[in-house]
């Protein structure tokens, strides 16, 4: 037997030891620079169904579409956001501002430029 099938035999044993997988994670920490909010990026297919979702949602209706960026992805601005960056219902502001950015992703996106946190793809050797 060569050390690669025995090294490969010890990882699969090892997998059924890692109770949760997930394939990506969060490094950093938050600046307070306020760029998360200025440019909030959802992966939603088209404007009709974020119009849907705010429709469904009501408190979605807090946010509107900019623009689409070059990969497909929604941005969007906040009703709340002042003009120095802070925002004006910061206790009160809804989850998906308060969790930003979700640990884990449920899927890879980007963080904008400059701000703390970055996603990174986690390999299996890491949960080891």
């Amino acid at each position: 037997m060569s050390m690669d099938y025995i090294k490969s035999l010890y990882y699969e044993l090892l997998s059924y030891f890692v109770v949760r997988k997930p394939v990506y994670g969060v490094k950093g920490q938050c600046i307070k620079c306020g760029k998360c909010c200025k440019e909030i990026r959802i992966k939603l297919r088209n404007k009709k169904h974020f119009k849907i979702i705010q429709f469904l949602f009501p408190l979605y209706r807090q946010f509107y579409i900019i623009k689409v960026d070059d990969k497909g992805n929604l941005v969007l601005g906040c009703k709340h956001l002042n003009d120095n960056g802070t925002c004006n219902i910061y206790k009160f502001r809804p989850l998906v501002c308060r969790n930003y950015p979700m640990n884990p992703p449920s899927f890879f996106s980007e963080t904008i430029d400059g701000c703390g946190y970055e996603i990174v793809k986690k390999e299996f050797k890491d949960y080891l």
